[in-house]
């Protein structure tokens, strides 16, 4: 039993030491250039990745501005797609389930914006369309992906990929919620920082 525990710690350590840094960093830059230009993040993905798509929304909504929520302060808007529940069944009933992404975006975005995908396979169809679509708009795409990365991989302008054999959702997944805490973290700091700035610069 040790030897499993063991084993899976060590798989898991060896995954977040092959994170590409440079391309998390460039992630960190396309949030920080839509925060600048007031435009919106949209993320989403299937099954686990869609809970930690929502989890993370409420993280960058709040969490990262969470000691300056009685100031006045611009905050990032990001969305989770489908924003319910009923809209994620209203478009997989009535034009199938590859549709419940892309088909918020049409109605959504805008060229101040970006997504993030999540998608431990990267080929899952209905984050792939909505991608595309994305790319048609020229958004920047973030990818969160693994296994070989699949076609989210290639696609996305950011390619933040934890490489594992297939099927490895449990070291992929929580890769992923160490991803997203660390872009949390990373903009909380930031903007901690910079409030910190101006009350001397008020001072």
């Amino acid at each position: 039993m040790e030897h499993y525990i063991k084993k899976f710690l060590s798989d898991t350590d060896v995954a977040i030491r092959n994170l590409p840094m440079k391309e998390i960093a460039k992630a960190f830059n396309v949030l920080q250039a839509v925060y600048e230009r007031d435009g919106r993040i949209y993320v989403f993905g299937n099954g686990g990745s869609l809970a930690m798509a929502t989890h993370w929304v409420s993280d960058f909504n709040k969490t990262v501005f969470s000691h300056h929520l009685d100031k006045q302060v611009k905050r990032f808007q990001a969305i989770r797609l489908p924003t319910t529940e009923s809209e994620l069944t209203a478009w997989a009933n009535d034009l199938g389930y590859d549709m419940v992404f892309v088909g918020p975006l049409q109605n959504y975005l805008q060229e101040t914006d970006a997504i993030i995908a999540i998608s431990s396979s990267g080929n899952s169809l209905n984050v792939v369309k909505a991608v595309e679509y994305a790319k048609t708009k020229q958004v920047p795409v973030i990818g969160i992906s693994g296994f070989d990365g699949g076609k989210l991989n290639e696609l996305a302008d950011v390619k933040i990929f934890v490489p594992t054999e297939k099927g490895k959702y449990g070291i992929v997944e929580g890769v992923h919620g160490v991803i997203l805490h660390l872009m949390t973290e990373y903009f909380k700091d930031y903007f901690n920082h910079a409030m910190e700035r101006r009350e001397k610069r008020n001072a």
